[in-house]
């Protein structure tokens, strides 16, 4: 995915050009059945807003490089949707497009600070974690979106789901929603993904 959207800075499709919420919700449930024209429009502007909102946090003092991944989704999506009371589906799947912008957000980071760091000792990070610092975990990220994408020729739908779970902090329920399958397998796929990526992280 990294290079897909080369200069995510500039906001292709700014608020006014979506004509408001009405047309977003258009979008997702265009992008939603598989219109990839609707994702296309959506996705850079979903990111732009996202890499907005995470920059403003990592420049507060307090942040101390670190970020929350689920409450960054949450603003943003407060942020561009309000308090719109959108249908489930299209909830998730907004959501799942916010988890793979997040997804490129931290992975850019972390290659910024592991170039910068230059060695050290790796600091461990789970998959459960809600809190990532980006100073400390860089080299964790990288490796772990290294697996992901590794994953992904195995079993690439473990591997959305570690997407979703990982970088976009999404429910098992919303995650089932977005792959139309139970929230039993999803659930199976989660617990099978983390097994196999902490046995390769801890071959590495």
């Amino acid at each position: 995915m990294r290079g897909a959207y080369k200069n995510h800075d500039i906001c292709f499709f700014n608020y006014r050009c979506l004509e408001g919420k009405g047309h977003i919700t258009q979008l997702l449930n265009d992008a939603r059945n598989g219109d990839k024209s609707a994702f296309d429009s959506l996705y850079p502007h979903v990111y732009a807003e996202l890499k907005n909102i995470a920059r403003r946090h990592l420049a507060n003092e307090k942040s101390e490089h670190t970020l929350q991944k689920t409450a960054l989704v949450h603003e943003l999506y407060i942020k561009l949707l309000g308090n719109m009371d959108l249908e489930l589906e299209n909830r998730a799947h907004f959501f799942s497009i916010a988890s793979r912008c997040m997804q490129q957000i931290l992975v850019d980071y972390a290659r910024q600070k592991a170039a910068l760091k230059r060695g050290g000792s790796k600091q461990s990070v789970t998959l459960d974690e809600e809190r990532l610092n980006l100073e400390e975990n860089a080299e964790e990220i990288i490796e772990i979106n290294d697996l992901i994408n590794k994953l992904s020729t195995i079993d690439n739908r473990r591997s959305q789901v570690v997407v979703m779970r990982f970088f976009g902090g999404m429910s098992i329920p919303e995650i089932s929603e977005v792959l139309k399958v139970t929230t039993r397998t999803v659930d199976r796929d989660w617990a099978k993904a983390k097994l196999w990526l902490y046995n390769e992280l801890k071959a590495s």
